[in-house]
């Protein structure tokens, strides 16, 4: 098994705050399953030229289904997130990766559920930007708290 991974799951300080969120169930899980050359890091707001630190985006639901990505300061972020997606993708893709273990609730990264775009940490039904990406090309996504039940 090939497998894409959230950076910052690895402990990678990435984050639009400048800080990793590393999760040793995702790293113990890679370091018994997985060998350490089948996975690829990815960050997908890095990838789509986005500064760390950087202010905290959000995809707009109320405006589905175009994706509109803006930060907390207004500034539209679509393209840097749309960029990071395809790069993060292409990255996966070229190393043969089947499965995927995304940061949750990330406008980038988040499976399932992601905040709503207003910035007052409600959540909604919904796929941060790569990790659509990443269904739409057929990758098994999950996220630190459920790739151990999509993975069986």
């Amino acid at each position: 098994m090939k497998v894409a991974v959230s950076a910052c799951l690895l402990g990678v300080p990435c984050r639009y705050d400048g800080k990793a969120k590393p999760c040793a169930a995702v790293r113990e899980f890679l370091e018994t399953h997985v060998s350490p050359e089948d996975v690829v890091r990815v960050c997908p707001e890095v990838m789509g030229g986005l500064k760390i630190p950087h202010p905290p985006s959000e995809i707009q639901t109320d405006l589905l289904p175009e994706v509109v990505v803006h930060d907390v300061e207004g500034t539209d972020t679509t393209k840097a997130f749309e960029l990071g997606a395809q790069v993060a993708l292409n990255a996966a893709q070229q190393a043969g990766c089947t499965h995927a273990i995304l940061k949750a609730k990330s406008p980038s990264c988040g499976v399932g559920k992601i905040y709503d775009g207003t910035f007052t940490d409600t959540l909604v039904e919904g796929n941060g930007v790569a990790a659509q990406a990443f269904i739409d090309a057929g990758i098994i996504v999950s996220t630190e708290d459920d790739f151990q039940e999509v993975f069986s």
